[in-house]
């Protein structure tokens, strides 16, 4: 952890201590951004993009898709030169180089590395069953 205050919050996962209280209804929270998050319900607040106006639901979503506009791909691949704006796109990314492929088709058994490549191959299936009957 970078600091003491920092090790505090992340204890208070393990202790289940929620010492910050919404002064709407009362709700606990165990740290001031889960506190914020949980108040902009109150206050129908979105954090908005300042270039294109497209609203979200939580801040670091905002942060993420504003690298679309900058270009922004902090995330280097460490086997080769590609980089990603996204942690979660970089995690897909490398598994190609190791092969692995956790997510596994429950109709056919067929086994992707990301999500998104297994729910637009279980489109086939969809399509497939519905031109059978």
């Amino acid at each position: 952890f970078n600091s003491t205050s920092d090790l505090k919050i992340h204890k208070r996962i393990h202790t289940g201590e929620k010492s910050l209280d919404c002064d709407q209804c009362g709700e606990s929270f165990t740290t001031s951004g889960w506190l914020k998050r949980h108040q902009r319900a109150h206050t129908r607040e979105k954090p908005i993009c300042d270039k294109c106006g497209k609203s979200f639901s939580r801040s670091s979503y905002r942060t993420k898709h504003q690298r679309t506009h900058t270009g922004e791909k902090s995330y280097s691949c460490n086997q080769c030169v590609k980089s990603f704006s996204s942690s979660s796109h970089l995690t897909i990314h490398q598994r190609t180089h190791t092969g692995e492929k956790s997510y596994s088709c429950d109709q056919c058994g067929n086994n992707y590395a990301g999500k998104r490549a297994l729910i637009k191959h279980q489109k086939i299936h969809c399509c497939f069953m519905i031109s059978m009957n």
